[in-house]
């Protein structure tokens, strides 16, 4: 048996991080279903193919809140955290062999970290882009993705404003963080604090615009 894994939300300001591991003992299946990387699929598509890879893998996935991301982060790197959570759905799956999106810059420091983790050593393959070549990595990205934007939707009902997506890149995301600041002059429920943009809306808003002074 093998198994691929990758994850969603390593990047954004808001929301967790979700890894996933898929295993099977043949990816035609995958395959025959039309698994792609998820960024090249639309959400509705990606809906449409988990219960599919549910059906045809065994699945494993781990949420990482954002206030474990802040906490993990004073003690370990990201890559780190990513490689010891890449571990632990390998050693739920029990795989003869891994193929691994890698999540450091270095594709064999990275596979390097994981195996470290490991209480038993397994054939590891970590590569760029693994979601866009192994079908069953692809099948992972798929699987992250669709819990995590599921996530994302659960924590924009609880705090009862639209957040966007979570990214730092998304007008919806960061307006939503600058009305929370301006208002309640802290951050909001699950952002990441120790996040750049985090910091900075933070400094930013603590600000007093000139004409205040005058």
């Amino acid at each position: 048996m093998f198994c691929g894994i990758d994850e969603a939300g390593r990047g954004p300001v808001l929301g967790p991080l979700v890894v996933c591991g898929v295993a099977v003992e043949s990816d035609d299946v995958l395959r025959e279903i039309g698994v792609r990387d998820s960024k090249k699929l639309t959400p509705r598509k990606r809906e449409e193919l988990e219960p599919k890879i549910l059906a045809a893998a065994k699945v494993e996935f781990i949420e990482i809140p954002a206030e474990e991301i802040d906490a993990v982060r004073t003690m370990i790197t990201m890559n780190e955290l990513e490689a010891r959570v890449f571990a632990s759905i390998i050693e739920r799956l029990g795989p003869e062999h891994a193929f691994l999106d890698a999540a450091d810059a270095n594709e064999d420091e990275f596979g390097r970290m994981v195996q470290s983790q490991l209480k038993r050593k397994i054939k590891i393959t970590s590569k760029h882009k693994a979601d866009d070549t192994y079908p069953v990595v692809s099948a992972a990205s798929i699987i992250a993705k669709v819990n995590r934007d599921r996530l994302v939707r659960d924590i924009e009902k609880e705090i009862g404003r639209p957040i966007g997506s979570g990214y730092a890149s998304d007008p919806k995301t960061i307006s939503f963080l600058n009305s929370w600041i301006s208002e309640k002059k802290t951050l909001p429920p699950h952002c990441r604090k120790s996040w750049y943009t985090s910091q900075n809306l933070m400094s930013l808003n603590s600000l007093r615009p000139l004409d205040k002074f005058e």
